[in-house]
């Protein structure tokens, strides 16, 4: 487990990083060029799903901030050896599951810069977050493959 310790340091960053990147502008956007841009974050997101469509806003809820939040939890327990380094995979799944916000932000972009009609601007926070997204990942290969390799 003493290969697990580089990992460590990265991987608490993480739980301060995920709620920075929650709350960063993600996107600015606009109707129209003239008009101001609105940033939008995953959390101004949220809120406004939950106005109008309570499900999707669970299903957001879970794979932005539930999912990537507790499996960087459950890797630190890993890597402090209080879960067995088994749990890795679970965790692992979990986090690949949080991959698909970024997809569909930048699906999101893609459309509707096709569109024509609005401005979409791609801000800090989307850099932020998809960081985290794949150090996640990283974290996660990282200590399935040191684990694997320890026998336990």
């Amino acid at each position: 487990m003493d290969n697990l310790k580089p990992l460590h340091l990265l991987n608490l960053s993480l739980l301060v990083l995920y709620p920075i990147a929650w709350f960063a502008p993600l996107l600015r956007a606009g109707l129209l060029p003239l008009f101001g841009l609105s940033e939008i974050s995953v959390m101004t997101g949220l809120n406004s799903l939950w106005g109008t469509d309570v499900f999707l806003a669970v299903v957001v809820a879970l794979f932005a901030l539930i999912a990537p939040y507790v499996k960087t939890i459950g890797l630190a327990l890993i890597h402090f050896g209080v879960l067995s380094p088994r749990m890795a995979k679970p965790f692992e799944i979990m986090g690949k599951l949080a991959m698909a916000d970024i997809f569909l932000i930048a699906l999101y972009i893609t459309l509707s810069k096709g569109i024509g009609i609005g401005r979409i601007e791609v801000a800090w926070g989307l850099y932020l977050f998809t960081f985290c997204i794949l150090a996640s990942l990283f974290i996660s290969w990282n200590t399935l493959k040191i684990t694997a390799n320890s026998g336990d």
